[in-house]
């Protein structure tokens, strides 16, 4: 029998088309991706008494500040819009119907991490300056995430500490990217922060 007409060696006639598999590749790529990004499923299981939970602040679009912002006057930040605002309610939400007990709150001194910590813990909040961002002051990371990390090391329950701050500190404290609104789970450990889970509204 005469083979050369059942596997044609033209790229017409073969089996595999690349521009078929790119979007299966893509997909595949995108997948691996996910828990890199911060979109990682919930675990709530792992929040245990004596866990602390880091929350990036809830949806505020745009990127960094407008130059020139000050702390103590909102309307010169980036804030919260109407779906970060629900996000930030759904959080404590989640909390009050796992009935889990939040003993403190500490929050950046930013309004959307605030507001986001005040939305979803009514009456726990208070600032406190290390967890404060350094996105466009990087010379400050070294020395506030040693502040913020001797904070973390003090806590031991009873309860859950919830931390509401920004991405780059949760970053330089876990190695972890989060989403707008998402939590990462940690224990301070012997030689830093174990990371547990992460949460998300």
């Amino acid at each position: 029998m005469n083979t050369r007409h059942l596997i044609s060696p033209s790229p017409r006639g073969s089996l595999w088309h690349w521009p078929a598999l790119l979007p299966a590749l893509l997909l595949a790529l995108i997948a691996l991706a996910l828990p890199r990004m911060g979109w990682a499923q919930s675990d709530w299981t792992s929040l245990q008494d004596g866990s602390i939970v880091l929350f990036r602040h809830a949806n505020a679009p745009g990127f960094s500040d407008p130059s020139g912002f000050t702390l103590n006057n909102c309307s010169t930040q980036r804030n919260l819009d109407a779906t970060g605002r629900d996000q930030a309610r759904r959080i404590g939400e989640q909390f009050r119907s796992r009935r889990i007990p939040v003993r403190e709150v500490l929050s950046s001194q930013w309004c959307r991490t605030r507001e986001t910590a005040q939305l979803a813990f009514p009456g726990l909040v208070r600032d406190a300056a290390p967890f404060n961002s350094f996105f466009e002051t990087s010379e400050r990371q070294a020395a506030q995430t040693a502040a913020a990390l001797d904070i973390l090391k003090q806590w031991q329950g009873p309860g859950v500490l919830v931390v509401v701050t920004h991405q780059v500190n949760i970053t330089a404290l876990t190695g972890i990217s989060p989403a707008s609104g998402q939590g990462v789970i940690v224990k301070p450990g012997q030689s830093g922060l174990a990371v547990l889970g992460r949460v998300q509204p």
